[in-house]
């Protein structure tokens, strides 16, 4: 893992979109920030001029499918792939093979991220043994462990029992952990595809009623407030959904949401050409709703942007679409696509992005030395990004094993030029160190 190598001086970077200063790192942190900085002796110059510098990018919702699926991405992919989208820490999904139920799965998974050194890799426990939703995983082990566990979810599967729902929300509170769900009712998804609506009418695909996250949340945030404790809502994807979590919140509910990239500008239409790339869980919505969730990111409602970068390999997808896997990569693409849908639409400002693609994040994981101020003293954990680079999204030329890209052949507004990891680059030029 980078920790102390060698000094940086970064030219003319614009923080948060602001003014141009020079910044300087070394032994992995923000020694000096100012106009005209003199270059020690040795130090790496980078010319930045245009490049807006943001705190190093957090994601809370990644799946690296080590163990179990290396054909689909391995950590070492996938933490490659999270530095060219601008990340410096990512939280790996539980549900690998083994599922991460245990301490020593994920400690498994921390330690290979260690070693692969391109982000810091946070493991994310199950909520239940092997996801089968009948009784509580190791919870506490994996929390003392070594890879420090603070969330925990089933993601891919509902929490969907009621009270073991709330045993696991109480259990967290000793360390000051949080519930992550995935919210699916499903007795009312059981073979849905799509989302149920006009296009699934017509297509004639089994229908998944937005009702059926809704409800789960309405459940879990009334649950949360019960016992005191913290709740996170995975991949919000409908109207109704962003207007329970605003209701809960002015109920006092400790609860925070995250939204996809794909949420933010893809609509179930897409389902209409048959590609098993727009198939994914919870399933590309309608145009209301596509504006609800930009709205509920802009005004709080929605606490961060988080990828579920979810890779498969090409039989996978490839494939008629009642049998593909559900699922998108979305680690290189979610900063430009945040630029399209919310920063050029005026939703947003840079220092916004910050707080919910860094900050938040980093707050809601517990993840120290992330999410920091550019400020003197702080960790170098920072992406330069160029937003004035249109790029076209290419699935080949993906950092990670697949190309499940929903965004191949869009033109996306700007790039990721460096990503610097406790001052050390992963990314320069554009390309991985």
């Amino acid at each position: 893992m980078p920790e102390n190598q060698g000094t940086h001086l970064i030219r003319g970077a614009r923080p948060l979109g602001d003014d141009p200063v020079d910044l300087l790192f070394e032994n992995g942190r923000i020694t000096a920030i100012g106009p005209d900085l003199p270059a020690p002796d040795g130090a790496e110059v980078v010319d930045a001029t245009g490049l807006i510098a943001l705190p190093g990018l957090v994601d809370l919702h990644t799946h690296l499918r080590e163990p179990g699926r290396e054909d689909a991405e391995t950590v070492a992919s996938g933490s490659r792939a999270a530095a060219m989208g601008g990340y410096t820490a990512v939280h790996a999904m539980a549900n690998t093979d083994p599922v991460a139920d245990t301490a020593g799965v994920v400690e498994q998974v921390w330690r290979l991220g260690q070693e692969a050194g391109y982000c810091d890799v946070r493991p994310v426990g199950a909520v239940t043994v092997g996801l089968a939703g009948e009784r509580l995983s190791e919870i506490g082990a994996m929390a003392d462990s070594a890879a420090r566990v603070r969330v925990f979810s089933d993601d891919g599967v509902c929490v969907s029992d009621a009270l073991l729902m709330r045993r696991a929300l109480e259990y967290v509170k000793a360390f000051d952990g949080v519930i992550a769900q995935h919210a699916q009712e499903p007795r009312l998804t059981e073979g849905a595809q799509m989302n149920e609506g006009r296009v699934s009418d017509r297509l004639g695909l089994p229908g998944w009623p937005a009702v059926a996250e809704e409800a789960i949340i309405a459940r879990d945030c009334l649950l949360a407030q019960h016992v005191g404790s913290r709740l996170h809502v995975c991949h919000v994807s409908t109207k109704g959904s962003v207007d329970i979590i605003r209701w809960a919140k002015e109920r006092g509910c400790d609860v925070t949401a995250e939204v996809t990239p794909h949420h933010l500008i893809l609509t179930d239409d897409l389902a209409e050409s048959y590609d098993p790339v727009y198939k994914v869980n919870p399933p590309l919505r309608t145009a209301e709703d596509v504006q609800a969730l930009r709205e509920g990111l802009a005004d709080g409602t929605i606490d961060i942007v988080a990828t579920d970068h979810a890779p498969h390999p090409v039989e996978a997808k490839e494939t008629e679409w009642s049998t593909a896997a559900m699922g998108m990569i979305g680690l290189e693409t979610a900063l430009g696509v945040v630029h399209r849908t919310m920063v050029e639409t005026g939703l947003l400002t840079w220092a916004q992005v910050a707080e919910r693609m860094s900050a938040a994040p980093a707050r809601i994981g517990r993840v120290g030395g992330h999410g920091r101020e550019l400020a003197v003293g702080e960790p170098a954990n920072i992406v330069l990004y160029d937003p004035a680079a249109p790029v076209e999204v290419d699935a080949a030329a993906m950092a990670g094993k697949s190309g499940n890209t929903p965004f191949r052949g869009m033109s996306l507004p700007g790039r990721i030029i460096a990503t610097f990891l406790r001052g050390v680059p992963t990314v320069l030029e554009g390309k991985i160190k």
